[in-house]
């Protein structure tokens, strides 16, 4: 019954999200999605018993927008109000932070001095950091893109004044580019959770306890590990 609900045509359609690459990333060797995600996708389709189709996506956006098709069975994202209305969460699986991302001289020393008339920030369209930013500032002008790769350059180009976005990937270019710093503390923790269109939402309860029996087990510490990310936090068990 639950593989009916979750996979009426028969395999698992699950949305892969490669635009944070804590959660997927493509196999430098196979071209192919690899990641906690994709591993917990796998899982499940075995569980199951039915095949796997991976449908990778370039953002959470396009993940979100591609619901309404519905073109994928189950997807990886963050927990978000704007989401909830048409996605049915389980409790998250991995803990993220958003930082900013700042010119070296830029006068910006702390996340509280972001929002403020004139400064611009780039924000990858429809994720989380954005819908939470759009929400939450009010003096700050965000300036959406298509990836965190078009991020940073419309950030030299464009002479803005921070760029939001995912810790992991944010650290990682400030290390691979002098010039740039990343803002301490963060601004937001992101939630990344299993998801299902709300149409399916009896099978919310399996996949709520599907989730809570991996990150118990130690499966989402060992995927994590696994593709490169043993930084990235398990979440709690849900109480």
């Amino acid at each position: 019954m639950i593989a009916e609900t979750l996979a009426p045509s028969g395999r698992l359609r699950a949305a892969i999200n490669l635009g944070n690459p804590v959660l997927a990333q493509k196999d430098s060797r196979t071209g192919q999605p690899r990641g906690v995600s994709v591993d917990l996708a796998r899982e499940l389709a075995r569980r199951l018993d039915v095949p796997l189709e991976l449908i990778p996506f370039e953002g959470a956006g396009k993940v979100f927008a591609a619901l309404k098709a519905g073109a994928w069975d189950v997807a990886f994202l963050a927990i978000e109000p704007v989401r909830a209305s048409e996605i049915a969460f389980t409790a998250p699986y991995v803990l993220l932070e958003g930082v900013y991302l700042v010119p070296e001289a830029s006068p910006l020393r702390a996340n509280g001095e972001v929002d403020r008339a004139g400064v611009r920030v780039a924000v990858v369209r429809g994720s989380a950091y954005d819908l939470y930013l759009t929400r939450t500032l009010e003096h700050a002008e965000l300036v959406r893109v298509a990836s965190a790769a078009d991020a940073t350059t419309v950030l030299v180009r464009d002479r803005l004044d921070a760029v939001a976005g995912v810790r992991q990937p944010i650290v990682a270019f400030a290390a691979e580019h002098p010039g740039f710093r990343v803002l301490p503390g963060r601004f937001m923790s992101i939630e990344q959770a299993v998801a299902v269109p709300k149409a399916r939402d009896t099978a919310a309860p399996y996949l709520r306890a599907f989730v809570e029996e991996l990150k118990a087990s130690g499966f989402i510490s060992r995927a994590l590990s696994a593709s490169g990310q043993p930084d990235a936090t398990v979440a709690p068990a849900s109480k």
